[in-house]
C-alpha cells in the first residue's frame, strides 16, 4: 500500500523523488521520507503527516543536494504513524537505507536475533529489522562472490531469510552508484529513461519522466544504475524482462480544475463508460466481443458454474453481474470475498470458471485468490485496469477497463467500468447460449444509452449539493435497493463509511423489517434506489415502512416519477434507464452524495483516514 520512489541519473534527485512521492500519496500518507546520497553520504529526511504538511517542509529548512536516492509515503502497518517509524530505515552501521510495501512475517524472530547479537533498533516497524539484516549480509561480503555489487548480492542473501511480502528500494554510501530493488507479493516497477533510471510502486510516479517501463515479476531483484539496469530472480541467475508502454500520461493523474481527485474521477464517468465499450459491440452478431479471453467459445459454453472473487467496490461490482450473468447465460454464479476464498475450501465443478475483479490488478487477497484457483487447475479470467500489473500478467486471459489511473481512494469510475465490462460479458455469454438476437440488441442500445444518461446526472450535481446540506450532519445512513439495486445500495453506502466517517450500512429493501427498523428514527435518513422497474411497487412499501417510523427519505427514482414524489423527502430523478443498465446511472447521484457530504464535514476526501489506494498487504 505504501508507496515507493527510486531515482539514479544526472539531476537533482531530491525534487523528483518529491514529486513522484506526492503523485503516490493515495497510496499512503501516515508520513513520508527519503534519503539521497550527497557525496559524502546518506542524507534522511523524514516526518509524520502528509508530504506537504511534513516533508516538504523539513526539506524547505534541510535542504538535500544528489543524485541518486529513494523517497518513501507510508501507510502504517508495524508500528503507528510516527517520525520515527517513517521510512527510510537504516541498518546498525547507518550506511544503509532501506524503503519498504509490504509485511515481514517472520521481523520478531529475526529481530530478536539480531538484538542478542547487540543491535539497536529506533522504530517498531518491520522494515528496520529488514535493513538491519541486509547490513550484516553486506558486511560479510567484503570479498564480492560475482560481478554483482556488493549491495545486490547482500539484499538477495537477506531476502532467502525473510518470510512474507516486500517490494524494497535499497541504497548504500559505500556504493552511491547503484540502487537494488525486489518484490515479493508488492508491486515494484522500473522506469527506463536516457542517462537515468526509475523505481517506483506504480508507474504514476515516474509517467512524467518516462513512458518506458519494467514490471518486475515476485522473485526478481534490480539493481539500476544511472546508464542500465539488470534483472535477476532469486530462485535462478536469469529473469523474464518484457519493456512495457505505459497507456496513460502524466496529465491523466492530474486533478484539473477540480478541488479533488474523487470529483475529477465522478464526472469522467461518461467517457470512461464509452471506453470500457469501444470496440465491444457488435451489433451483426447482437454481442459483445473481446480480444483477450483467451478461451474458446466452446471452452465457454461448457462452462457450469462461475465464480467471481474480488474485495470491496470491486465486491460490489461482482454482485451486478452475478444478477446479469446469472439472468442472461443462466449460469449460476457464487460472488466471494477474495479474503475469505483465498483460505477457504469451496467445492468448485470442473468446468468452474474463476472471474477475479480488481481495479490495481496488484490486491493481494485477490492475487492470491487467483493462484489458489489456478493450483487448483481452473482457468482464471481477469477484469483489471492496469495493464501490466501482476493479476493482468497472471490470469489466463482477461478484460481491461481502460479507464485511466484513478487516484482516489473511493473508487468511482473503476466502479462503473467494471460493471459495464461486467454486463458485456454476461452478454456474451449469454449470446453464446440461449439469449436471443432481440434481446442482445437491446442490452447493446441499453449500453449506447449510459453515457448521456450519466451525463444528465452530473448536471444535477448543485441539486445533490443541496440536499446534502439537509443531511450532513446526521450519524446514521440506511441505503434501500432490490435485486441489481442492491449492490448499488452496498456502493453507495461505501463511499460514504470511506469518505465522511458515518455509519452507512446497505440492505435489500424488503430485509429493514427483519431487524434494521429498530434503529430508524429522524435522523436516520434511508437512501432508497427505486427505478420504475419490475419490483418498484415492492420497494415502495418498503418507502413506506420507513416513512412510518419517522426516517426521512432519499429517493433515486426514474425521471417522471410523480408518485415518488409525494412520499420521499427528498429525490433524486435520474433517466429513464433500462434495467439491466440502471446501476450505472443510479450509482452516480450517490457518488456525488457521499462526496458533497464529506467536502460539508471537512474530511479530506482524496485521502480518508486509515486507508489507502491500493491494498497491496493482507
Amino acid at each position: 500500500m505504501c508507496g515507493i520512489v527510486g531515482y539514479i541519473g544526472k539531476r537533482e534527485a531530491a525534487p523528483i523523488i518529491l514529486e513522484g512521492l506526492r503523485r503516490l500519496e493515495y497510496r499512503g500518507y501516515d508520513s513520508a521520507g527519503i534519503t539521497v546520497f550527497d557525496g559524502g553520504g546518506l542524507q534522511t529526511r523524514k516526518k509524520k503527516g502528509k508530504i506537504d504538511e511534513g516533508l516538504s517542509l523539513l526539506l524547505g529548512d534541510q535542504p538535500l543536494a544528489g543524485r541518486s536516492g529513494i523517497g518513501h509515503t507510508r501507510w502504517a502497518t508495524h508500528g503507528p504513524p510516527s517520525d520515527q517509524n517513517s521510512h527510510p530505515h537504516l541498518d546498525q552501521s547507518g550506511r544503509i537505507a532501506v524503503v519498504h510495501n509490504g509485511v515481514i512475517e517472520n521481523f520478531d524472530r529475526l529481530k530478536q536475533r539480531l538484538l542478542a547479537e547487540g543491535h539497536q533498533f529506533h522504530s517498531a516497524t518491520d522494515t528496520e529489522v529488514l535493513a538491519h539484516l541486509i547490513g550484516v549480509e553486506y558486511a560479510k561480503l567484503s570479498t564480492p562472490e560475482t560481478s554483482s555489487p556488493r549491495l545486490t548480492q547482500a539484499v538477495v542473501h537477506a531476502l532467502r531469510e525473510v518470510i512474507g511480502t516486500y517490494g524494497i528500494a535499497v541504497v548504500s554510501e559505500d556504493e552511491p552508484g547503484v540502487i537494488v530493488g525486489a518484490r515479493r507479493g508488492s508491486p515494484l516497477i522500473v522506469g527506463i529513461g536516457q542517462g537515468e533510471n526509475f523505481l517506483a510502486s506504480d508507474a504514476t510516479a515516474m509517467v512524467a519522466h518516462t513512458r518506458q517501463v519494467v514490471y518486475l515479476n515476485d522473485y526478481d531483484v534490480v539493481t539500476l544504475t544511472a546508464d542500465d539496469f539488470h534483472v535477476t530472480n532469486l530462485g535462478s541467475e536469469t529473469a523474464r524482462v518484457q519493456i512495457s508502454q505505459i497507456e496513460f500520461s502524466a496529465e491523466a493523474a492530474e486533478r484539473g480544475s477540480f478541488p479533488h481527485h474523487m470529483l475529477k474521477e465522478i464526472f469522467e464517468q461518461p467517457r470512461t463508460v464509452e471506453n470500457a465499450l469501444r470496440g465491444r459491440l457488435d451489433h451483426n452478431e447482437a454481442t459483445a466481443k473481446f480480444g483477450g479471453l483467451n478461451m474458446t467459445a466452446a471452452e465457454l459454453r461448457a462452462v457450469d458454474q462461475i465464480v467471481i472473487a474480488a474485495c470491496g467496490t470491486s465486491w460490489h461490482a461482482g454482485l451486478v453481474g452475478e444478477y446479469l450473468i446469472e439472468e442472461f447465460a443462466h449460469v449460476p454464479v457464487e460472488v466471494e470475498y477474495a479474503s475469505e476464498f483465498r483460505y477457504r475450501n469451496p467445492p468448485l465443478e470442473k468446468h468452474t470458471l474463476v472471474l477475479v475483479i480488481t481495479q490495481s490488478g496488484e490486491t493481494a487477497d485477490t492475487l492470491a485468490a487467483l493462484r489458489e484457483a489456478r493450483r487448483r487447475g481452473h482457468k482464471v479470467l481477469a477484469v483489471c485496469n492496469v495493464v501490466g500489473s501482476t493479476i493482468a500478467r497472471e490470469a489466463d486471459g482477461g478484460i481491461y477497463l481502460h479507464a485511466g489511473p484513478e487516484i482516489g481512494v473511493a473508487s468511482t469510475k473503476a466502479f462503473t467500468s467494471q460493471v459495464t465490462v461486467l454486463t458485456l460479458f454476461a452478454l456474451f455469454m449469454g449470446r453464446l447460449r440461449t439469449m436471443s438476437p432481440g434481446l442482445g440488441l437491446q442490452v447493446l442500445r441499453a449500453l449506447e444509452a449510459v453515457a448521456p444518461a450519466v451525463e444528465h446526472v452530473l448536471a444535477q450535481n448543485e441539486q445533490i449539493e443541496r440536499i446534502a446540506r439537509k443531511y450532513a450532519q446526521c450519524r446514521d445512513f440506511f441505503y434501500l435497493g432490490r435485486q441489481l439495486n442492491f449492490p448499488v445500495a452496498l456502493e453507495g453506502a461505501l463511499k460514504l463509511k470511506e469518505i465522511s466517517y458515518l455509519h452507512a450500512e446497505g440492505y435489500p429493501a424488503a430485509e429493514m423489517k427483519h431487524g434494521p427498523l429498530a434503529l430508524l428514527d429522524a435522523q436516520s435518513p434511508c437512501v432508497v434506489v427505486m427505478p420504475r422497474s419490475t419490483l418498484y411497487e415492492k420497494t415502495m412499501s418498503n418507502l413506506e415502512e420507513v416513512k412510518a417510523r419517522g426516517a426521512p427519505v432519499i429517493a433515486i427514482a426514474t425521471e417522471g416519477d410523480t408518485e415518488v414524489a409525494r412520499k420521499a423527502s427528498d429525490v433524486i430523478y435520474v433517466p429513464d434507464t433500462a434495467e439491466c443498465t440502471f446501476p450505472l446511472v443510479g450509482i452516480v447521484p450517490l457518488q456525488l452524495l457521499a462526496y458533497h457530504v464529506a467536502v460539508l464535514r471537512g474530511c479530506d476526501v482524496d485521502k480518508p483516514r486509515n486507508l489507502a489506494k491500493s491494498v497491496t498487504v493482507e
